[in-house]
């Protein structure tokens, strides 16, 4: 008897000092930041990315992508540099993975939302699944134009 409560004991110790169950998070994010310097036009796109046409600011932002595709940003205050404002009725959402490609090579994919309304004040939430390639190394989220110019990105 004292035996199997001696197991028993063990297994609730081994059961409560087991690691968490892995997350399906891919990402988790509370920063982004507009598009500026360099980064403005065509010259020096991220990822094949190109920037806005002109420089953005954001005042916050946050989200998270999991493993399914499940996609969800809110940004707040995205809004062209010079003018405080947002002309843009739609913004979307981009992911873009590093993956591994048939042949075995490393590739970029990126996979774009529909558009989500945005105000002028810049204000957006966007909840979306999108078809993440597997596997989804370093993902960098993008806000972009409807056209695909990245206004915001992960980062600071």
């Amino acid at each position: 008897m004292s035996t199997v409560l001696g197991l028993l004991s063990l297994s609730v110790l081994l059961v409560a000092q087991a690691p968490p169950l892995p997350s399906d998070k891919v990402l988790m994010f509370r920063t982004m930041v507009g598009v500026s310097g360099p980064f403005v036009g065509n010259t020096n796109p991220i990822r094949g990315v190109p920037g806005g046409g002109l420089p953005w600011v954001i005042a916050d932002a946050r989200g998270e992508l999991d493993a399914g595709g499940d996609l969800k940003v809110r940004v707040t205050g995205l809004v062209l540099a010079a003018t405080g404002t947002n002309p843009l009725a739609n913004f979307r959402a981009l992911v873009s993975c590093r993956t591994i490609d048939g042949m075995g090579n490393p590739a970029i994919v990126n996979v774009s939302t529909d558009n989500f309304p945005a105000n002028t004040l810049g204000d957006a939430t966007i909840d979306a699944t999108v078809n993440l390639p597997s596997p989804c190394f370093a993902p960098i989220i993008f806000v972009t134009t409807p056209g695909g110019s990245w206004l915001a990105i992960t980062g600071r």
